[in-house]
């Protein structure tokens, strides 16, 4: 009798012991597949890149655990990005703007400049219809190799290259354009190539519009050199436009 209920008391401990033995191995079995599922749910989110930017790179692509390769297929696979060229992809949930043509070599070469005939129609400066995007880059450097945008390069010294810069945000990349006054500045520099009568029509509408002052064109033009060039223009479209 006493053997039994020894065995009963020995049955009901064991039972109890494997009661909490199995609540704890459930409650961790649990946790572990919660916590497995949140990291499932922050990878994917965090596989995807932020929109904002027209073009991305695999490194921008954050906490993700496959390779960065995988992971920008995974992303082409579910329509949110296409491959521009190796390395480069497009986010397709990023509307083109009517400067989309600027945003590539900006963000292949992100010390280039915009720059002549290209800033003038960022700057409404000019009726000009490029059929390439202007492009200034240091002397020694090497030009970007574009895929979607034909460009024309202008070499220029360190000095020139860094003067009267501006950054423009378009399609959430950053795009270095020059600024009215070094752009007409430049156009009378290079007016072998962009033609006297744009670099005239480019100094008239600037004038007009209160875009620079007179100072800031002269200083801009001896800095380019074109200085003694540019004066007598200068000179005409101020009388000319106080007449007025």
């Amino acid at each position: 009798m006493f053997a039994r209920a020894g065995r009963i008391k020995t049955m009901k401990t064991s039972q109890k012991i494997y009661n909490v033995f199995g609540s704890v191995v459930f409650n961790r079995y649990r946790v572990k597949n919660e916590n497995m599922a949140e990291k499932t749910r922050s990878s994917k989110r965090q596989s995807t890149p932020r929109k904002g930017a027209a073009l991305v790179r695999p490194r921008q692509v954050v906490g993700t655990t496959q390779r960065r390769t995988e992971a920008m297929r995974s992303l082409e696979d579910r329509g949110i990005v296409e491959q521009v060229s190796p390395g480069v992809w497009r986010d397709l949930r990023v509307e083109p703007s009517i400067h989309h043509s600027l945003v590539e070599p900006a963000f292949r070469s992100p010390r280039g400049v915009v720059c002549l005939l290209s800033a003038l129609q960022f700057h409404e400066l000019t009726t000009q219809q490029p059929a390439a995007v202007w492009f200034a880059i240091a002397n020694k450097a090497q030009p970007p190799k574009t895929v979607e945008s034909r460009l024309r390069v202008i070499r220029m010294s360190e000095t020139s290259l860094s003067a009267g810069v501006e950054t423009h945000q378009i399609e959430g990349v950053p795009v270095q354009i020059f600024c009215p006054a070094k752009t007409v500045a430049d156009c009378f520099k290079f007016r072998n190539q962009v033609g006297l009568d744009v670099a005239l029509e480019a100094l008239r509408d600037c004038y007009r519009r209160r875009l620079y002052s007179t100072a800031d064109l002269l200083h801009y033009a001896k800095l380019c050199r074109v200085a003694n060039v540019m004066r007598p223009y200068l000179e005409a479209v101020v009388e000319l436009s106080s007449s007025g």
